[in-house]
């Protein structure tokens, strides 16, 4: 006779610990989850306002923990995470005092100090161990695996942006004018499973992280985003090398592997793809527009620092000194379509390159302060390695996917929110205080 097996119910103490971590962690997970509301309007270059619900959602988790800060009485921050998270505050507010229009900077020293300050600082604030940690974690894989299936359903239906004269882009619910949003939000998951993929032993929870990279490869590709795709490379490649060589070389054959089938034998978007990829080799050669206002957009960043090398000419400044830098070669805007919205021309805002927006519009100064607090993380984050494999990995791989995404990105659109929500992360296993798993 068989012999029933009967799961154990998880104990009452499990249950009310686990609706205690999830309650002290709602404001996080609020941020992450009302990303998934569409967007109403276009994505704002620079330092320009989204105005979304997930924007106003991190406002709600900043004075969440102002409260509890207040209420505990206690410091906050060591004095190394209030300096390292407080260092980019000196270059945004002498930008502003230096601009020429001072009042016209002041939205964004909002954004700047909102995005890499306070809600990171929040972030940071809130997590009160690795289980905190892990939730937050697996919360943005969640995000990625909701929005890269809206992003297939797109691709598969005729319904995401335009591309190459069809309706094809998955761009998830973030719209035509946020193009990045979607390959963004899939690429830290894929970073985030890769991490817990290569940190964990054998058992469920790299299964799982497997299963979940497998799912997410297929979005990220037909987001047809040549910057996420480089940088994903890039950052699992980071991770896969922290974790071993040997290991490194198994698991780029399976990735490779799996991108021969879904791509080549199945022949999803095959075509497409591939001269997506193949566009990456020819930015020199032959650009496409795209590419020519990059480097046109480039081009006049480098014109107004050298303009004004220390201060730059003040937050906000790009759209309005850009056309007396730019050359001819610069078009009036991008086109922009499909996604449930009509055509329009998108104008260009900013030079699409996070260091040279801060070049431009800081100078010297601000962005000294900006890349020295980012790689204060990064290093913090690997000096951590031996205190758990699977948090250091998760960390340092999603701040090299930044790191490297802003040579082709900056902030902008719905998606820069969920941004400050990873630096917070990351902060987090930098600069809090971890025991040795």
């Amino acid at each position: 006779m068989a012999t029933a097996v009967t799961v154990p119910a998880p104990a009452p103490d499990e249950v009310r610990e686990w609706a205690r971590r999830v309650g002290a962690l709602s404001p996080v997970l609020a941020v992450i989850a009302l990303l998934l509301v569409p967007g109403s309007g276009g994505a704002q270059g620079g330092t320009g306002g989204t105005g979304t619900v997930a924007d106003a959602a991190s406002g709600l988790l900043v004075l969440i923990c102002l409260v509890r800060v207040l209420r505990g009485g206690a410091r906050p921050l060591t004095r190394t995470a209030a300096v390292v998270l407080g260092l980019p505050v000196l270059g945004i507010c002498l930008a502003a005092i230096t601009s020429n229009d001072p009042a016209a900077s002041l939205p964004g020293v909002a954004r700047y100090v909102q995005i890499f300050v306070l809600v990171p600082g929040a972030v940071l604030l809130l997590l009160r161990d690795r289980r905190d940690f892990a939730v937050v974690a697996w919360s943005l894989v969640g995000l990625a695996l909701l929005q890269g299936a809206v992003g297939v359903g797109q691709y598969l239906t005729g319904t995401g942006a335009s591309y190459m004269g069809e309706d094809i882009r998955a761009v998830g619910t973030f719209g035509p004018t946020d193009v990045m949003g979607m390959a963004t939000v899939v690429s830290y998951g894929l970073i985030v499973v890769t991490g817990i993929a290569l940190g964990s032993g054998p058992g469920r929870t790299r299964t799982a992280a497997l299963v979940c990279a497998g799912l997410l490869f297929l979005p990220l590709v037909l987001s047809f985003s040549r910057g996420a795709w480089i940088a994903t490379v890039l950052a699992c490649g980071i991770q896969l090398l922290l974790s071993g060589p040997r290991r490194a070389a198994l698991v780029a054959l399976a990735a490779g592997a799996l991108g021969v089938v879904l791509v080549g034998g199945l022949g999803i978007g095959s075509a497409m793809v591939k001269e997506r990829v193949a566009s990456i080799t020819q930015v020199a050669a032959a650009p496409d527009q795209s590419v020519t206002d990059r480097y046109t957009m480039w081009a006049a960043a480098g014109r107004m620092w050298s303009a004004e090398p220390v201060t730059g000419v003040g937050l906000k400044g790009f759209p309005q000194y850009r056309d007396s830098h730019a050359s001819l070669a610069l078009s009036s805007g991008s086109d922009t379509a499909g996604a449930g919205a009509a055509f329009a021309r998108q104008p260009l805002l900013s030079p699409h390159n996070m260091y040279l927006l801060v070049l431009s519009e800081q100078g010297l100064f601000g962005l000294l302060a900006l890349t020295g607090s980012w790689l204060a993380l990064l290093v913090g984050a690997l000096r951590r390695r031996r205190l758990g494999a699977d948090c250091a990995l998760v960390a340092t791989g999603l701040l090299a996917w930044q790191l490297i995404d802003f040579f082709y990105a900056d902030i902008g659109g719905p998606s820069t929110v969920l941004m400050s929500v990873v630096l917070g992360l990351a902060a987090w296993w930098a600069l809090a205080e971890v025991r040795r798993a």
